[in-house]
């Protein structure tokens, strides 16, 4: 007791559980309430001057109080309120609006502080097109663009006069900042993309503020149509202002509230633009799924870089994501405080991007038709806490990799010979020699024991802990999509509970004071492997999401360095045989009297007459004790650790000093450890634990949270399942050499966690109201039969059933299911629907099954003996059609239609679809098409001219969906699955 009173800190059981608990709960929580808590937004409605966060939100409770995809006249409407806001903005900061063209509404101060240019578009079209998988038809495009565009003139250098009504290209590029005003039509947009599209409202406020001109030209642009296919942004490259900006900043919306994180940038120069942002989020690993094809969707940065040449960054909201195109996306479920973060943080990048006055981004063209915006490095970037951002070059990473593997085995290796010089590596020691003049003893170090203990303790834990990622996923698979925490519980108990078990045993059975350096040294070395991985990966892929790597691999470095470091304080090996031999042998400096074959000769044949100062009998097994001898033998001890001569009286023990030292040997362990330093633990621990379990927490719950609800788009669970096990085991590896010494109060707790959650998590139902399953819904009319069909997806039994189950318009019905063709890993579900009513009838009473042939008109036209053909086509209502073709077709034109060389018409492979997109409602489209005949089919071509509408915001347009709002289960949330909610088609042969 007097010895643990003395050093709280001493590596005993309950400092040891007492602080390492204290450690992780301080930064598992810490790292929680920052990952789920959103930033409070300023008090003060005004934070900035410029900036009024009042009126941003109010904005946004405006644009989002409907549903307003592109093909819905709500769409109209929310134009129409945009542009009167910029006008009232700034006639509001004394720039006075004159009159301009339609496609071109001019905007000029009459103080030149700053002039601004307002662009709106209504002449801009393009082409493109899809491609599918390779050798199959992809699809094409054609859109007519309706977005708005605000030019806030640069400083001097910045091009003077009406440059964009000429070819000229400004010499010094400006910044744009994107968000896009359309939203899905099932949901109301209110962060995809309302909350990026205020914040370009008050962007705009800022940047034409008295004082606040910008030094390079700003564009901010509102595009429309960015839901289906980033049509907005294809649209934007075929205005000259494109051709301005060097850099961008695109707003996004992948989720519903939240923060909105960093997702992505083109590279390391352009991302420190993002450093001043008050509170970062994001790391480079999103960036590299995107990169690799494990995020399938995309946003307008892949049109703005990769066509256009920009570089930039990708800004989004991406949590929770049940509630993403749904009508939850609304203001009741986001807040002021995700409003603020992305606007504060868009305020800084914009702000440090339109500042820089230097070359950084005017440089070559990367292709054809591309901005001249220079190369930048591949970075790497991460916050810390939300409170620090990192941001560095991808060759330093390597370099540093690099240095680390070599410099660390380097370094252990010089602290192992240094030790074995001075005499002190007991480390891989099983035994010392003692001379004397009559033949050396092995005198056992016992420096061996532990040596495989813990890869066996650590693959025996993980083990466990992985395959709970397979049971969940064959029990209930979908459970973590509302209960990723359970998981995360139930993963962190068990590794814990099963890695504290095996290493109380085997301490129980051959104690050892070598336990933490062996466990060191094996993650080190486990490391080193997986370090060497990666960094051929960062080297060859450009793979910079691995950081946390490195910078884990260097504490285990230092923390290993600590376990060679404690070496110092023991005595010298020879030294601890010669007091081993004083003990057990009787011997005296500068004399031995017997050996000890001849002691244990003369013990034999005299027993009983040994006087008080004879030596202790000791018998041949401890004599000859090795790695393999078990220390736990009663009075007959190997080590004079406990080992006093019963023939000793108190008093003669009593001032031996060597009892002092025994006493500091912990239990049973080696009698030599008496001199190790009993506080280093607490700094190697927190040089192993802090940062790696910040930054490992930190990507695992960005990785998990991202993913976890992407089962209800058909991603398979057994990856996240497996994501949340690894992260699980790296956090909790630092913890891992010191659980030998944990008491068995927080171990047995976590046994009973993990009995809970794991109960929770096999037995759960794994949807609930706030974490909706999502179910994909269109409609398909027969206009020329008038049947239609419903058709659901979503995941498969019971879930997908039990919603259809529960619909009155299915009582009779047997749905006929089949996997998904739209939706890998998803079951599509087909019925007999109520009839919809999105066209207005001639006649009130009549149903709108019998006036579905009014609702599209087509004709066809074929050139005699040739493969090609013209279409004429409408529909009313709606201003979206589109032609199936049951061949691919070879080329396409659209009457009206521009030409750019950056597009392909019609991908190598064919199109099996043209999808037509019109700025104005009921157009009448003139297609002509050209495929090539395929054999044993003649010179025809056959398919379906299809019409959509998109319109939900009518109670009674969609009868069949306002079915499922209303008596599906309350879990159950809808989607769109397609460009329109119902799609009426007509069948053609040419």
């Amino acid at each position: 007791m007097k010895l643990r009173l003395r050093n709280p800190l001493a590596f005993r059981p309950i400092p040891v559980t007492a602080i390492t608990s204290f450690v992780y709960i301080a930064l598992v929580v810490s790292s929680l309430i920052v990952h789920l808590t959103v930033p409070a937004a300023p008090k003060s409605p005004t934070p900035v001057n410029g900036i009024n966060l009042t009126e941003a939100w109010l904005d946004l409770r405006i644009l989002s109080q409907s549903y307003h995809p592109y093909n819905s006249r709500r769409n109209d409407r929310v134009r129409d309120w945009l542009l009167s806001r910029i006008e009232a903005i700034l006639q509001n900061n004394g720039v006075l609006p004159t009159v301009g063209a339609e496609s071109e509404h001019r905007v000029e101060s009459a103080t030149a502080e700053p002039p601004t240019v307002v662009f709106s578009d209504t002449i801009s079209n393009v082409t493109f097109s899809l491609p599918s998988d390779a050798s199959k038809p992809g699809w094409s495009v054609y859109f007519e663009g309706t977005n708005i565009i605000v030019y806030i003139r640069g400083g001097s250098e910045d091009e003077r006069g009406d440059w964009w009504l000429t070819d000229r290209t400004p010499s010094k590029g400006g910044v744009l900042v994107n968000a896009h005003y359309d939203s899905v039509s099932t949901g109301f947009g209110a962060t995809d993309d309302g909350v990026g599209v205020v914040t370009v409202l008050q962007l705009i406020k800022y940047f034409t503020s008295k004082g606040k001109a910008p030094k390079r030209g700003i564009v901010a642009l509102l595009n429309n149509g960015e839901e289906d296919y980033l049509n907005g942004a294809r649209a934007f490259s075929q205005h000259p202002i494109s051709r301005l900006p060097h850099t961008f900043l695109n707003l996004e919306g992948a989720g519903a509230g939240g923060r909105a994180a960093l997702f992505r940038s083109t590279d390391t120069e352009v991302t420190k633009a993002y450093e001043g942002t008050k509170h970062p989020l994001g790391n480079c690993g999103s960036g590299d799924a995107f990169k690799r094809g494990a995020i399938r969707s995309q946003t307008d940065y892949i049109v703005f870089n990769e066509l256009l040449g920009m570089r930039g960054l990708d800004v989004a909201f991406f949590n929770p994501r049940a509630r993403y195109h749904t009508d939850q996306d609304d203001t009741r479920h986001t807040g002021l405080n995700s409003l603020w973060h992305m606007l504060s943080a868009s305020l800084a990048t914009v702000e440090s991007l339109s500042s820089d006055q230097s070359s950084l981004f005017d440089g070559k063209s990367s292709g054809k038709g591309k901005v001249p915006s220079g190369k930048g490095s591949t970075g790497v970037w991460f916050d810390l806490y939300g409170q620090t951002f990192a941001v560095f070059e991808l060759r330093t990473l390597f370099a540093l990799s690099i240095t680390l593997l070599v410099v660390g085995p380097i370094m252990l290796l010089l602290l192992g010979a240094i030790l074995g010089r001075v005499d002190k590596l007991y480390l891989f020691s099983s035994t010392k020699q003692h001379h004397h003049p009559e033949g050396d003893d092995s005198v056992p170090l016992q420096g061996l024991r532990g040596i495989a203990r813990y890869p066996i303790i650590f693959i025996a834990a993980s083990a466990a802990t992985i395959a709970l990622a397979f049971v969940v996923r064959r029990v209930n698979p979908y459970i973590t999509y509302s209960s990723a925490y359970a998981v995360w519980s139930m993963m962190f108990s068990a590794w814990v509970f099963v890695a504290w078990v095996l290493s109380r045993a085997v301490d129980f059975a051959r104690p050892t004071a070598l336990h933490r350096a062996y466990a060191t040294l094996w993650t080190f070395v486990a490391l080193w492997v997986v370090l060497v991985i990666v960094t051929v990966y960062e080297q060859r892929l450009k793979i910079a999401g691995d950081y946390f790597l490195m910078v884990y691999f260097a504490a285990v470095l230092l923390a290993t360095s600590m376990s060679f470091l404690e070496l110092f304080g023991l005595q010298r090996r020879s030294e601890y045989a010669d007091h081993f031999a004083i003990h057990e042998y009787g011997e005296t400096p500068g004399s031995r009297p017997r050996s000890s074959s001849s002691t244990r000769e003369n013990a034999s044949n005299t027993v009983g007459e040994q006087s008080q100062s004879a030596p202790d009998i000791v018998d041949e097994e401890d004599q000859n004790a090795n790695e393999s001898t078990s220390l736990l033998h009663g009075s007959k001890r190997a080590t004079f650790a406990r080992h006093a001569s019963p023939h000793t009286n108190n008093q003669e023990r009593g001032n031996d000093p060597l009892q002092e030292k025994q006493q500091r040997v912990y239990g049973s362990e080696q009698a030599w450890s008496w001199s190790l330093p009993t506080w280093t633990w607490l700094l190697q621990f927190l040089l192993l634990s802090v940062i790696p379990i910040i930054l490992v927490g930190q990507v695992g719950l960005l990785v998990v949270t991202g993913t976890h609800q992407t089962l209800a788009d058909g991603n398979p669970p057994l990856p996240i399942y497996l994501a949340t096990a690894v992260f699980s085991i790296l956090i909790l590896v630092p913890i891992g050499p010191y659980l030998h010494r944990f008491t068995y109060h927080i171990p047995v707790f976590l046994l009973l966690v993990f009995i809970g959650t794991l109960i929770y998590n096999l037995v759960a139902f794994p949807f609930s109201t706030n974490n909706r399953l999502k179910l994909f819904f269109i409609q398909k009319v027969n206009l020329d039969t008038g049947m239609n069909q419903v058709l659901l997806t979503g995941v498969g039994d019971p879930y997908l059933a039990e919603a259809i189950n529960s619909l009155p318009s299915v009582a009779g019905q047997k749905p006929q299911c089949t996997p998904s063709s739209v939706r890998k890993g998803l079951t599509e579900c087909a019925w007999e629907g109520l009839p919809p009513a999105v066209v207005k009838q001639p006649s009130p009473g009549i149903p709108p099954h019998f006036a579905y042939s009014d609702w599209l008109t087509f004709h066809t036209f074929r050139t005699p003996n040739s493969t090609e053909a013209r279409f004429r086509l409408w529909g009313r209502d709606s201003r979206a059609c589109k032609i199936e073709f049951n061949q691919p077709i070879s080329d396409f034109h659209v009457e009206g239609a521009g030409a750019d060389q950056r597009f392909q018409r019609v991908p190598e492979s064919g199109s099996k679809e043209v999808r037509l997109w019109s700025r104005t409602w009921e157009k009448e489209w003139t297609v002509r098409v050209k495929w090539q005949p395929q054999g044993g089919k003649g010179l025809g071509l056959d398919g379906r001219v299809v019409c959509l509408w998109s319109d939900e915001n009518k109670t009674g347009a969609i009868p069949a969906l306002d079915e499922i709002r209303h008596f599906a289960p309350n879990w159950v949330a809808v989607s769109k699955i397609g460009d329109g909610l119902v799609e009426g088609s007509k069948a053609f042969l040419v």
